[in-house]
């Protein structure tokens, strides 16, 4: 990500970040981060969902409202991991959060628990 521009918006932030993860995918994981964890595999990428999600809960019981902030860039950074593992674009993630407005949130949540 040396020399790349700046993003500006939220949006550029996850497509330059979404195509650099990609990129990694197939560099050399002794050079790389997300190259070793693509390396390691699904399981993996799947603990250090977990582990960052247990993170962002702890520092929310706390005060440090940039603790919140960063933990919760690790588990979107990490997600972002996961999602281009199983070969599944970020837009699906807000593909879904979209189909959802408009539903009550109570209904919404039990038409999920249906699915499932």
């Amino acid at each position: 990500m040396v020399n790349e521009p700046v993003p500006r918006t939220s949006n550029d932030i996850l497509e330059q970040l979404a195509a650099v993860i990609e990129q990694r995918k197939h560099a050399d994981p002794a050079q790389s981060y997300v190259a070793s964890l693509f390396a390691k595999g699904r399981h993996k990428i799947a603990q250090k969902v977990g582990e960052e999600g247990v993170e962002v809960a702890l520092a929310a019981v706390g005060t440090d409202s940039n603790a919140i902030v960063s933990e919760l860039a690790d588990l979107w950074f990490h997600s972002l991991v996961l999602l281009a593992d199983a070969d599944i674009p970020h837009q699906a993630v807000f593909n879904e959060l979209g189909r959802r407005f408009g539903l009550p949130g109570l209904e919404e949540k039990a038409a999920r628990h249906q699915d499932h």
